[in-house]
């Protein structure tokens, strides 16, 4: 088992109510998409309810929508969300949710079995937005090491 993993979070805040038709092709999507993460090589946890998704996790606001997960590296991660069906959500994120001026995703290295809080990826997120990406906070532009 590797020393570290790689920890990611997004949020997204959405432009219509969950239950608004706008958004309907997103929430039907949600089952089979998650479904995809849980079953892609490198994946390790996602954040979720019991009832498997995270559409009610309010942590960062009653609009926002927030995915949080564990990956065993960088390309297992940038497989799942570029290279597979995930990247026909992306191509649609305009319409179902606000552009953010700021950061909305980070990624940052834990120790391999280490499941980080949501408190944690919240100050992770807060670090890249004022102090761009270092070794504690970082994109998929700029990656660091987990060393």
């Amino acid at each position: 088992m590797p020393e570290h993993q790689l920890a990611q979070l997004n949020i997204a805040k959405m432009k219509y109510g969950f239950e608004d038709p706008e958004l309907a092709d997103f929430v039907a999507a949600l089952d089979d998409i998650n479904a995809l993460a849980d079953e892609s090589p490198g994946f390790v946890w996602r954040l979720q309810t019991d009832e498997g998704d995270a559409t009610e996790i309010g942590f960062f606001g009653p609009d926002y929508l927030v995915n949080m997960s564990i990956w065993e590296d960088v390309e297992s991660l940038r497989d799942y969300a570029f290279r597979s069906a995930h990247k026909d959500l992306l191509a649609r994120r305009n319409e179902w949710f606000d552009r953010m001026d700021e950061a909305y995703a980070v990624l940052w290295w834990v120790p391999a079995g280490t499941i980080p809080t949501l408190e944690e990826a919240s100050a992770r997120l807060d670090s890249l937005r004022k102090l761009g990406p270092t070794a504690k906070a970082f994109t998929f532009k700029q990656l660091f090491d987990p060393e």
